[in-house]
C-alpha cells in the first residue's frame, strides 16, 4: 500500500536522517575512544581509564591539603590511599577514578588509573609500566630519595609506586626484570616511551 499522507512521508524522511545522524555520531564519537583510550602493546591491547576531572582534583586536593608543596608527602597521601583501597580482581576492563573510590575495590589497573590522575590533576610527570599481568607507576620528583632505588629511563630518575601493596612507601623494590618490561606508557597522551636507555639503580 503506498503512502499518500504527507506528513508521514516527511516524517519518515526526517526519521531517517537522524537515524543517519545518530548512527554517524556513534562512529565518530567511537573512534575519538579508540584513539585516547586503546593502545596496542606487541600482541595485545591497553585501554586505560584515566581522568582530569572535578572529582579526580578534588579527591588529590584533599589528600595533600596537609602536605604544604611537599611533593614525597604529597605523593605518600596520595599512594597510602590507594593501596587502602581493598583488592579484588576486576574481570571487565578498567574503570574510572570515581568508580574504583566509589565501589571500594580495584585490581592494578584500576589503582593505577586512579593513581596517575591524582598525581596528574596535581602536575607530577609519571607513566604507566607494563609488565607481565601487572602494572604499576612511576612518579619523577624533583628531588633524590637518599636509600631508595629508581628506574632510570632515557637518563632520568622515576620512583616506582606500587597501587596494590598495602601502605607501600615510594621507590618500591623492581620485583620484574628490565628485560620484563613490556612497555611505559603515558596515558594521557595514550602514547608508548621511546626508551634509548633504562636502568634501575
Amino acid at each position: 500500500m503506498l503512502v499518500q499522507n504527507k506528513f508521514l512521508k516527511y516524517f519518515s524522511i526526517f526519521l531517517s536522517f537522524v537515524f543517519i545522524g545518530y548512527l554517524t555520531y556513534m562512529i565518530v564519537s567511537s573512534f575519538y575512544i579508540v584513539k585516547k583510550q586503546f593502545i596496542d602493546i606487541g600482541d595485545l591491547t591497553y585501554v586505560n581509564q584515566v581522568r582530569t576531572d572535578d572529582y579526580t582534583l578534588k579527591l588529590a586536593n584533599h589528600l595533600t591539603k596537609d602536605c604544604q608543596n611537599n611533593e614525597v608527602c604529597e605523593v605518600q597521601s596520595m599512594l597510602d590511599f590507594v593501596t587502602k583501597i581493598p583488592y579484588k580482581i576486576n574481570e571487565s576492563i578498567a574503570r574510572s577514578s570515581k568508580q574504583v573510590v566509589t565501589q571500594n575495590f580495584g585490581d592494578c589497573d584500576d589503582k593505577s588509573n586512579l593513581l596517575i590522575s591524582m598525581l596528574k590533576m596535581k602536575g607530577y610527570e609519571a607513566y604507566f609500566v607494563l609488565v607481565p599481568k601487572h602494572i604499576f607507576v612511576i612518579v619523577k620528583l624533583k628531588e633524590k630519595l637518599k636509600s631508595k632505588k629508581a628506574l632510570y629511563v632515557n637518563t632520568k630518575p622515576f620512583y616506582i609506586l606500587e597501587s596494590t601493596a598495602t601502605l607501600s612507601p615510594i621507590g618500591f623494590p623492581l620485583k620484574y626484570g628490565i628485560n620484563e618490561i613490556e612497555a611505559i606508557i603515558d596515558p594521557f597522551k595514550n602514547k608508548q616511551l621511546f626508551i634509548n636507555t633504562i636502568t634501575y639503580e
